[in-house]
């Protein structure tokens, strides 16, 4: 195999797709990635056996083939090359990478071991603008759990709501739902969140086709193609959760309270939340530690409701009013221990519930 391509072209193919080589795989066939190079392109593949990434590149071939080389240390190395031209060559074992000049030999990883991996013709995909989509995931990824023990909750919930497309995250702390309008589907299927992450850096923007299997999910687009195994697993009722109405409503600029939450987190740690006692004139906010010292402020605002404080931890707040795509955020509430919602003032898409704190 031998082909030639521009330095930050090869380098961005193999970074994208060694975005789904884990990083402590047992296997060490795992920690490369497969480069095959037919009729003018090459194909790149990195998996983890639950995410694969696979992107494309036309290049300048030379020589047809396939091999297998380390994904983090290939992608470095051509990235660390001069500007310009890399020759990209597999030969008795090694693979050389040279341009400009510079050259590195890598040892070649064995082919044959590597997963074999099929592109499965896409069935009843339904077409969506992955900007959008990406975009969409992002504000409810921020209540998607981190934590592999509770697997379920680590998803992110495709189902159809009408005419829409909704997305459904929680961790049990919050709950984000976000409704993309004008993509339909049936059924509802559970998506790991880790891997939807890597949509918008694995194969990046334009029309994407997305296809919710029985066992996989599918999201291909003219840069590449990531598949990820579904969460087999009974998401929550997050339906009854959400409220029918809230008797306070606390309406504020986002950008300043970004920077109050932020403010008040200096003082705070994560496990002393932040007060926001809302009145006519807004909402002041303040934090007491008390072996260091307490932050109060003042954020002018609209408030229309009765008197009232409640409190949240600051870093799911600041996620949540982070994720609200407005200039200005409400937060409605009912009662100091019921959750709070928030969204915006315009867009009301993306609602996020969050837990209080109980004083």
């Amino acid at each position: 195999m031998r082909i030639r391509a521009e330095r930050d072209d090869l380098a961005d193919v193999l970074a994208r797709a060694g975005r789904a080589v884990g990083t402590r795989s047992p296997l060490p066939i795992l920690q490369g990635v497969l480069c095959e190079v037919a009729g003018g392109k090459l194909t790149v593949t990195g998996t983890d056996n639950e995410v694969t990434v696979r992107t494309y590149l036309e290049v300048e071939v030379t020589e047809e083939g396939r091999t297998v080389i380390p994904a983090k240390l290939a992608a470095e190395a051509v990235r660390k090359l001069p500007p310009g031209a890399v020759t990209l060559a597999s030969n008795d074992g090694e693979v050389e990478i040279t341009g400009g000049g510079p050259r590195f030999q890598l040892r070649e990883m064995t082919v044959d071991d590597y997963p074999k991996i099929t592109d499965k013709q896409v069935e009843n995909g339904i077409q969506v603008d992955a900007g959008q989509l990406i975009k969409a995931l992002g504000q409810v990824g921020v209540a998607a759990s981190v934590d592999d023990a509770r697997p379920t909750l680590t998803g992110v919930l495709f189902e159809g709501e009408g005419d829409s497309l909704r997305l459904v995250a929680t961790d049990s702390y919050r709950l984000g739902v976000r409704d993309v309008e004008g993509v339909r589907i049936e059924g509802s299927k559970l998506v790991p969140y880790r891997a939807l992450r890597e949509l918008g850096r694995a194969i990046g923007a334009g029309p994407m086709t997305v296809s919710l299997g029985e066992r996989e999910a599918a999201f291909v687009t003219d840069r590449g193609r990531l598949t990820v195994r579904i969460i087999d697993s009974t998401f929550p009722n997050y339906r009854q959760l959400l409220p029918e109405g809230h008797t306070n409503r606390l309406t504020v600029d986002k950008a300043a309270m970004l920077e109050a939450v932020g403010r008040a987190a200096l003082v705070a740690e994560d496990h002393i939340p932040v007060r926001l006692a809302m009145h006519s004139g807004g909402v002041e906010l303040s934090v007491i530690r008390q072996e260091v010292g307490e932050a109060t402020e003042l954020l002018e605002g609209e408030y229309v409701g009765e008197d009232m404080t409640i409190a949240f931890n600051t870093r799911y707040l600041t996620d949540g009013v982070n994720a609200v795509d407005d200039e200005k955020v409400v937060i409605e509430t009912s009662d100091p221990l019921k959750p709070g919602l928030l969204l915006g003032s315009e867009k009301r898409d993306f609602q996020y519930l969050l837990m209080p704190v109980r004083l």
